[in-house]
C-alpha cells in the first residue's frame, strides 16, 4: 500500500513539475500555456507514454470544480472595480445572451453534423458555449498583450461571469434528456431556477466577500495563515451556495471582486499565495482532464468535431457577439477581436463529464467532441491573439517602462505601505526629480550597503529605495521610478506628434498649428472637445479629427479624467475595419442573389 501511495505521489508531483518546466518552452515558442498542460495530461494518459488508466468521470468533475472555484476567486480578487465599471453591461449581456445565442447556433450546427436529437445537439452547444476564464486571464494578464481598456475589461468580466450560465444550461439539458421529456428548455420553471441560481449566487458572493474582508481585518493570527484562511472561506462559500440552490461559481467570483477591492491585512501575502494556488489549480484541472481523455477514440468524430469548432470560431461566436454588442457602440475592430478571443478551455471539457454522470447515451461523443473543440480553439485562437490584436490596431503602446517594485506588509491596520523600488537607468528619479512629500523614503541600499536618504545624496541607478506611502498613491510613484520607454514610429502614430495640456484652448491650438476652429469651439479646451465627442466615456487611444489635425487621448489619471492629450499634425489613416466572417458570408450571399436576379431579368428580357 505504501508503495502504491508513493508511486501516486511521485507521478502526480512529477506531472505538475513537468508542466511547470514545459512552460519555459511555451513562452519561447509562443504556444498557449494551457494547451501545453492539456497535452502533458494526454501524453501521460492511457494512450500516451506513461499509459495511466484514469476513467473516473465523477472524480475528474470534483477536482475540476474545486480548481475552477479557486481560479474564479483569484480572477475576481485581481479584478479592479474600475474594470467592472468600464465593461459591466456589455460583459453581462455577453455572459447571458451571448451564451444562449452560442448554444442555439452551435446546437443547430451540431444537429446537422452529428446523429443527435435536438436536445442532445443543444446540450453539445451548451457544453462549448462559455469562454474559459483561465485561458482568457492568462493571455490578457500573463501573456503581455496590452489592449485598449474597454476591450480588455469586457473580455475579463465576460470570461469570469459566463461559466454559471453555461453550467446551468448544461445541467438543465442533462436533466431534461435523462427524464425523457421533449419540453424545450425555456419554460417558466427553468427561468425561475435560473433566477435562483444567479440571484442567490450574486447575493451570497456580495455577503461572502464582505465577510471575508471583515474577518481577515479583525482576526489576529500568524501572517502565513491568512491566505489559507481566505481560500478556505472561499471554498466554504462555494459549497454552501451550491447547497442552497445558488451558483457557487458566481458566488466565489463576486466574493473575490468584493474582497480584492477592499483594504486587507497582509494583502501582498494573499496575492502571492493565491497566484500560486491559481497556477496549481489550472495545472491540476488540465492534467486531470487530459488524463481522462482517450485519443484513440477521437478519429471516429474528428472531422465533424473540427467542423463544429470552426463554425463556432468563425460564425457562431462572431454572430452572437455582434448581436449582443450592437447597442454598446463598440468599434468594428473591437467587436471582431472580442469575438476572436472566445477561447474554449477546461470548463467545456469539465461540462462534457456531466452527461456521463447523468447516465445519458452518446457520452463518449459529447466528451470527445468537446475535447477536440477545445484543442482546436487553443491552437487556432490561442496562438493568434497577439497577431490579431496588432492587425486590428488594438494594442496600446506602453506609456510607462518596467517598474521593479517590491511591497512589504506592515503589522496591524496601518494606513501606509512600505514599497521598495530599484531605480532604473533613465527614470525620472535617476534624472533628479524629487520624491513627493507625502512619500517618506526611509532607507537606501547602494552596492549592498544601507544608508539613510540624506547620507545617500542624489539617488543613482540600481539603488534600492524603501518608501512609506499611502497605498492609493503607489501608482503615482511608479511613474517616477519606471524605466523610460523609447518612442518609435508606431507610438507617434498611436499617440500623436505633440503633447497638449488638458486645459489648452482650441483657439490657441488652432493659431499655433494653422487651422481655423468653428466659432462656437474657440473657447473650448481640448478636453471639453474630446469629452463632447465621446459623451464622457473616454479611454486611452480615443481620437477625433478636427480640420487637418487629430486630437488623441494619451493618458488618464487615477479617476479616469483626461490628463494628457496628443496632437497629430499629419493624421495617420488607420487601417479600415476588418470585416468579421459573418459579414463576409452575408456579402457573398448578397452577391449570389444579385447575380441570380440579374440572370432572371436577362432571361425575361429575351
Amino acid at each position: 500500500m505504501l508503495d502504491t501511495m508513493n508511486l501516486a505521489v511521485l507521478i502526480g508531483a512529477g506531472l505538475v513539475a513537468l508542466s511547470v518546466l514545459t512552460s519555459l518552452v511555451s513562452f519561447r515558442v509562443g504556444a498557449p500555456l494551457l494547451l501545453v498542460f492539456l497535452v502533458v495530461g494526454l501524453l501521460a494518459g492511457e494512450d500516451g507514454v506513461l499509459g495511466l488508466d484514469f476513467d473516473n468521470g465523477p472524480v475528474a468533475y470534483f477536482i475540476g470544480s474545486i480548481a475552477l472555484a479557486v481560479i474564479l476567486f483569484d480572477s475576481g480578487f485581481e479584478t479592479r472595480l474600475s474594470t467592472i465599471r468600464v465593461a459591466a453591461w456589455p460583459a453581462l449581456v455577453l455572459a447571458t445572451g451571448g451564451v444562449l445565442l452560442t448554444t442555439g447556433l452551435v446546437g443547430g450546427a451540431a444537429y446537422l453534423l452529428f446523429d443527435l436529437s435536438w436536445l442532445e445537439a443543444l446540450l453539445l452547444g451548451a457544453i462549448v458555449s462559455s469562454t474559459d476564464a483561465a485561458a482568457v486571464f492568462f493571455l490578457l494578464r500573463v501573456g503581455g498583450v496590452t489592449l485598449r481598456e474597454r476591450v480588455r475589461s469586457t473580455l475579463e468580466v465576460e470570461s469570469g461571469s459566463n461559466d454559471p450560465v453555461a453550467i446551468f444550461l448544461t445541467i438543465t439539458l442533462v436533466e431534461l434528456i435523462a427524464a425523457g421529456t421533449a419540453e424545450g428548455p425555456l419554460t417558466l420553471n427553468l427561468l425561475q431556477a435560473f433566477g435562483m441560481q444567479i440571484g442567490v449566487g450574486a447575493i451570497a458572493g456580495l455577503a461572502g466577500g464582505y465577510l471575508i474582508a471583515r474577518v481577515v481585518n479583525v482576526l489576529d493570527v500568524d501572517p502565513g495563515l491568512y491566505p489559507v484562511f481566505v481560500l478556505a472561506l472561499a471554498l466554504c462559500l462555494f459549497a454552501a451556495t451550491g447547497m442552497v440552490g445558488g451558483s457557487g461559481f458566481l458566488a466565489v467570483y463576486v466574493a473575490g471582486v468584493v474582497a480584492g477591492n477592499r483594504r486587507l491585512r497582509s494583502i501582498n501575502v494573499l496575492r502571492r499565495f493565491q497566484n500560486g494556488m491559481m497556477w496549481l489549480a489550472q495545472i491540476a484541472m488540465f492534467l486531470t482532464l487530459g488524463l481522462l481523455a482517450t485519443p484513440s477514440t477521437f478519429p471516429a468524430v474528428i472531422v465533424p468535431a473540427v467542423a463544429l469548432a470552426l463554425f463556432l470560431i468563425f460564425v457562431g461566436r462572431p454572430l452572437a457577439i455582434w448581436l449582443c454588442l450592437a447597442p454598446f457602440r463598440f468599434q468594428r475592430n473591437e467587436t471582431v477581436f472580442i469575438a476572436w478571443v472566445g477561447l474554449r478551455g477546461a470548463v467545456s471539457i469539465l461540462l462534457a463529464i456531466l452527461p456521463v454522470i447523468g447516465g445519458l447515451s452518446n457520452t463518449q461523443t459529447f466528451f470527445n467532441v468537446a475535447f477536440i473543440v477545445v484543442l482546436t480553439s487553443l491552437v487556432v485562437q490561442g496562438w493568434t491573439v497577439r497577431p490579431m490584436a496588432r492587425r486590428l490596431g488594438l494594442i496600446v503602446p506602453p506609456r510607462r517602462g518596467v517598474v521593479e517594485r517590491f511591497e512589504l506588509d506592515l503589522p496591524g491596520g496601518a494606513s501606509h505601505e512600505v514599497v521598495a523600488y530599484r531605480i532604473a537607468e533613465g527614470s525620472s528619479v535617476a534624472e533628479g526629480h524629487r520624491i513627493p512629500r507625502w512619500a517618506r523614503p526611509s532607507l537606501v541600499v547602494r552596492a549592498g550597503q544601507t544608508m539613510r536618504l540624506h547620507q545617500a545624496g542624489r539617488l543613482q541607478p540600481n539603488d534600492y529605495v524603501y518608501i512609506f506611502a499611502p497605498p492609493q498613491q503607489v501608482q503615482m510613484l511608479d511613474r517616477l521610478f519606471a524605466a523610460p520607454v523609447p518612442v518609435n514610429a508606431d507610438d507617434r502614430e498611436f499617440f500623436g506628434d505633440f503633447t497638449l495640456k488638458p486645459d489648452a484652448q482650441l483657439g490657441t491650438v488652432a493659431a499655433a498649428y494653422g487651422f481655423a476652429p468653428k466659432p462656437e469651439d474657440t473657447e473650448l479646451t481640448v478636453v471639453d472637445l474630446l469629452q463632447r465627442a465621446f459623451s464622457g466615456h473616454v479611454e486611452v487611444g480615443d481620437r477625433i479629427s478636427y480640420g487637418p489635425v487629430e486630437l488623441i487621448i494619451r493618458t488618464l489619471d487615477d479617476e479616469g479624467r483626461i490628463s494628457e492629450v496628443g496632437l497629430a499634425v499629419e493624421p495617420s489613416r488607420p487601417a479600415p475595419p476588418k470585416r468579421p466572417p459573418i459579414d463576409r458570408l452575408r456579402a457573398a450571399l448578397a452577391r449570389v442573389v444579385r447575380r441570380r436576379r440579374a440572370g432572371a431579368r436577362a432571361s425575361a428580357a429575351e
